[in-house]
């Protein structure tokens, strides 16, 4: 949530303003110095084509090979400022990714090259196995398939697959870092008269050639009322990463764009202005841009159908992204940075399962969220009082809508001064919230950055006291911004000092100290963290002024993409610490950076409610699981707007297949909780609703696999079939983890049925119905009926999909519930699936309190008649490492005193999708019970080459449990 302009401050602070995108307030490439720098750089080397290089050179003399480790440093040297020193060290992960990285040496000033430490979990171990070899022209690696070369002159970095290039550092010549100089040294070369009368240059610029002739905006840079003082000078970081043999880019998030990233330069170019990664509050943001918005992951994944490869580059600043596809199947980048040291990460993959495991190697993979997380979410700014929020509830109760989470924004604090509640309006905060976690709810209060500067708030008061605020330019004193409760500080999160100081205001007991504490809230109130980009109404692009000082003398524009989760991060520390032992917190930031995974969720922030940006934000929520936030979403019906009927509908039945399905709305919006609605659009909702929460299962197995794999939740079509090039650009369907699930969700008004790609000569069948549909080994689309109750959902041949089908208030309710297992049977016969289980809640999964249970079925087909197994097997005992993220688990107790609490929870029902024959028997696999109950509805079989409804067995009761191995035998 915001409001756009410090110039109409009073309009600002009053919850009615609203206002369309104002362009205007935020830069382009043109009107900002070093982006104009960089691309006017670009155009040089455009212009001179063949005949332009790279004036970067490494000395071959000073190649360092470390004696143990796979590992080198060598001295670079430039030949437009040979005074001017580099050094490069190069070296290869144990898990082959590369990492390259250069940074001034001996300079006047010193780069910021603390943006790695902040991102990655731990400093990555070094390869011991792979040698370096020093050529004539380069010096080599080779492992496995994969070499990398760096060139000596120009200095060129390779990374090749089976002698083939994958990546190319500085191809094009366009690497420049900006050197530390002294303004009077760097004055522009002048002409003086000569003895006849002539001028002749006093100078001559050996630099022109490559930089320009124009220091321009190296000391100072105006823009709008702005004025930056640049202290340091120019320190931009100019890189061309190029894709020789990949023509599909995807990543770099958070862009309200395709997921297969358009050109931005060149001739099939369709935006004019490079992809912006600058922490931003984008008021109203366009569905279809380039520009910036509330998160920067600056990590691009390149795809070709042999071979899948990322970078990570690890920069915090301002940095401006060119994208070129000079010809089919090839991609140029251009990263252009405003300030920071060259540190990139080469993921070698060669698939986008390795490329995911590689990335969350280095950053972590997304944590394990509670699990009533996964459920539904309703919010508003604002619910009015704790009267205004008992009431929601009882609705919700009385409509026998499921939700588990009631949100409270920024209308709760008196004065907007986080944490202290309006007494007026809020007088029982304690209580309000012990009402609705009494059914089994949790409610999430909003925590924003910014301190109002009031000598009465506690929280400011002991900020200021322990000094861990932001400094002005001056780096004296406090750094004072206009944000929601007018004159505002902000907590320098990089100040170690500050890291205590937060974790201390959410003890939920009072403090020994006698301080302040937040002691009006419970232990498993989540945290809502928003305007953390930093927003600040009166600031430059509504931030924060770029020479404001952070800790270490730092300046912000080093650490502006950082910032935000630097917040998230000791927030999830802080709400962790609440009970003992701990809950694992949900915290949802706006704002996130590479490393943000590891601390919650996050969501496409202030959208309107439009088609265009219902459908956007489904592509920005793969984009987001690409790089590595797959807990995400967009809100539900728009923030602005009021959606007719059929839009909401359609709204939800996006949501509840987004990561995190949060329903919210702005003030001035009509109120439209989903018990608001008229018939049939209060049943349809509640259908879907109660589909999201069936399927919980799903979406808990599938958040377990990303915080162990890195996989992301929601898997794009080319990740799932990454050798089929008609699925490279698709963006509008998706898998929902391994669960087998393809949902394409309706954003078009008016849609009565909708096309899905099937990828595979495979079976798929309709979820609801069992219409079986045949794809094709070269693709095939199939159309399903849409009608506004309908959500076109697919389960793959081949899957086995477990739901919960009794319905309840809220997902904790659930626990006790029985499972449902679909089996749909694939061509062969066969299918599998996986379900895991742990409390929910606590961290008792790291020690092994945890179910991770495999599911297959297997058809044998001999002798006269066929007999179809269909089993439960124990995954956690026979991979104990995969069951827990990072491998934490280095064994497993079967008997586990969780596995021992689940065991009663059977499976009531097996649904057998694919069957072509009735069966003569059913039984469980060594019991004495007897036949099972069941019956059958002839159809296809799976193995077939119809479509039609598929031949659907039902087995009721096999009373099997969950949590121990069985077998189900069918006999035709």
């Amino acid at each position: 949530m915001r409001s756009p302009n410090f110039s109409l401050l009073l309009l600002l602070l009053s919850p009615a303003f609203t206002a369309a995108l104002k362009t205007g307030d935020w830069k382009t490439c043109a009107t900002s110095g070093f982006c104009r720098r960089g691309r006017a750089l670009s155009a040089r080397a455009e212009e001179a084509g063949s005949s332009w290089h790279s004036p970067y050179s490494l000395d071959p003399a000073s190649v360092s090979i470390a004696p143990a480790d796979a590992a080198f440093t060598a001295s670079v040297r430039s030949s437009i400022h040979p005074d001017a020193k580099f050094g490069l060290d190069v070296r290869v992960h144990e898990d082959g990714v590369v990492r390259v990285r250069m940074d001034e040496v001996d300079g006047l000033r010193k780069h910021y090259d603390e943006a790695a430490s902040w991102s990655l979990i731990e400093e990555p171990s070094i390869s011991h196995d792979v040698q370096w070899t020093v050529g004539k022209k380069d010096v080599r690696a080779k492992f496995g398939a994969n070499e990398v070369s760096v060139q000596f002159s120009p200095l060129k970095v390779t990374l090749f697959r089976d002698g083939h290039e994958e990546v190319v550092l500085n191809g094009r010549g366009l690497m420049h870092m900006e050197h530390f100089r002294t303004k009077e040294g760097t004055a522009v070369p002048e002409v003086a008269e000569a003895d006849d009368g002539a001028q002749k240059p006093l100078q001559v610029n050996a630099a022109a050639w490559f930089e320009g002739e124009e220091q321009d905006a190296w000391w100072e840079e105006t823009w709008s009322t702005w004025t930056d003082s640049k202290p340091k000078g120019p320190e931009s970081l100019s890189l061309d990463i190029n894709f020789p043999n990949h023509g599909n880019v995807y990543g770099i998030p958070q862009h309200a764009t395709r997921l297969s990233l358009p050109a931005t330069t060149g001739p099939d170019a369709e935006y004019t202005e490079p992809y912006r990664l600058f922490n931003a509050d984008v008021f109203e943001y366009l569905p279809d841009s380039p520009m910036s918005l509330y998160g920067s992951i600056p990590l691009m994944h390149a795809h070709s159908a042999k071979s899948t490869v990322a970078v990570f580059n690890s920069i915090g600043s301002d940095t401006w992204i060119d994208v070129k596809y000079p010809k089919k199947g090839s991609t140029q980048t251009h990263w252009i940075s405003e300030s920071g040291i060259l540190d990139v990460f080469l993921l070698p993959g060669p698939t986008p399962e390795k490329v995911f495991e590689q990335y969350a190697r280095l950053t972590g993979a997304p944590v394990l969220p509670p699990a009533w997380a996964l459920a539904y979410h309703q919010c508003r700014w604002n619910y009015v009082s704790s009267d205004d929020v008992r009431g929601v509830q009882e609705r919700f109760d009385e409509s026998d809508i499921p939700v588990d989470v009631f949100w409270l924004d920024i209308e709760y604090a008196e004065g907007h001064k986080y944490f202290m509640w309006d007494q007026k309006t809020f007088p029982d905060p304690v209580e309000m919230i012990q009402d609705v976690e009494a059914l089994e709810r949790k409610m999430v209060v909003i925590i924003d950055p910014h301190l109002k500067r009031d000598s009465n708030f506690p929280a400011y008061q002991l900020a200021s006291e322990s000094e861990v605020l932001v400094k002005p330019k001056s780096g004296e004193g406090e750094y004072e911004g206009w944000c929601w409760p007018g004159s505002s500080s902000w907590v320098d999160f990089f100040n170690p000092g500050a890291w205590d100081y937060w974790k201390s205001l959410f003890q939920l007991s009072p403090r020994a100290d006698g301080k302040w504490s937040w002691t009006e809230s419970t232990a498993k109130v989540g945290i809502w963290n928003d305007m953390n980009e930093p927003s600040i109404f009166n600031g430059p692009e509504i931030s924060m002024p770029r020479d404001s000082i952070h800790y270490g003398g730092w300046e912000h524009r080093d650490v502006h993409n950082i910032n935000g989760m630097l917040f998230t991060n000791h927030t999830y520390q802080a709400a962790a610490l609440r009970a003992d032992p701990p809950l694992r917190p949900f915290v949802l930031t706006r704002s996130f950076y590479a490393g943000s995974q590891r601390f919650g969720a996050m969501w496409t922030g202030d959208n309107l409610g439009t088609w265009e940006h219902m459908a956007v934000g489904l592509k920005m929520v793969l984009a987001n699981g690409l790089g590595g936030m797959s807990f995400a979403g967009s809100d539900v019906g728009g923030f602005f707007g009021n959606p007719d009927a059929e839009m909401l509908v359609r709204w939800y039945g996006v949501g509840i297949f987004n990561p995190f399905f949060r329903a919210h709305a702005h003030i001035d919006t009509k109120r439209r909780e989903p018990y608001l609605l008229d018939e049939p659009y209060r049943s349809i909702l509640r259908d879907m609703i109660r589909l999201r929460y069936a399927m919980l299962p799903v979406w808990y197995t599938a958040f377990h696999e990303a915080s162990v794999t890195g996989m992301p939740v929601l898997r794009p079509q080319y990740t799932v079939f990454p050798k089929d090039e008609a699925g490279f650009a698709i963006d509008d369907q998706f898998y929902v983890g391994a669960s087998g699930l393809l949902v394409k969700p309706v954003t078009e008004k008016g849609a009565t049925e909708a096309s899905v790609y099937l990828a595979e000569d495979q079976v798929y069948y309709n979820y609801f119905t069992h219409e079986a549909y045949r794809g094709s080994a070269r693709g095939k689309h199939v159309t399903l009926p849409a009608a506004l109750h309908e959500i076109p959902v697919l389960i793959r041949g081949g899957s086995i999909v477990p739901t919960r089908e009794r319905f309840r208030r809220s997902s904790p309710l659930m626990k006790a519930d029985p499972f449902t297992l679909r089996v749909a049977l694939g061509a062969d016969g066969a299918a599998q699936g996986r379900l895991y289980l742990d409390d929910g809640e606590t961290y008792a999964h790291e020690r092994g309190e945890l179910v991770w249970r495999g599911f297959s079925a297997s058809m044998d087909k001999k002798g006269k008649g066929r007999t179809l197994r269909i089993a439960s097997e124990d995954l956690a005992s026979r991979d104990p490492r995969g069951a827990v993220e990072r491998g934490a688990l280095g064994a497993y107790e079967a008997r586990n005193a969780f596995a021992g609490a689940v065991e009663p929870v059977r499976v009531e029902k097996l649904v057998v999708l694919g069957l072509g024959a009735r069966p003569t028997s059913v039984r469980v696999e060594g019991a004495d019970g007897g036949e099972l109950e069941w019956e059958y509805v002839a159809g296809v079989g799976a193995d077939g080459k119809k479509e039609g409804k598929a031949g659907v067995l039902t087995v009721k009761d096999p009373a099997v449990s969950v949590a121990r191995d069985w077998a189900v035998v069918v006999k035709m």
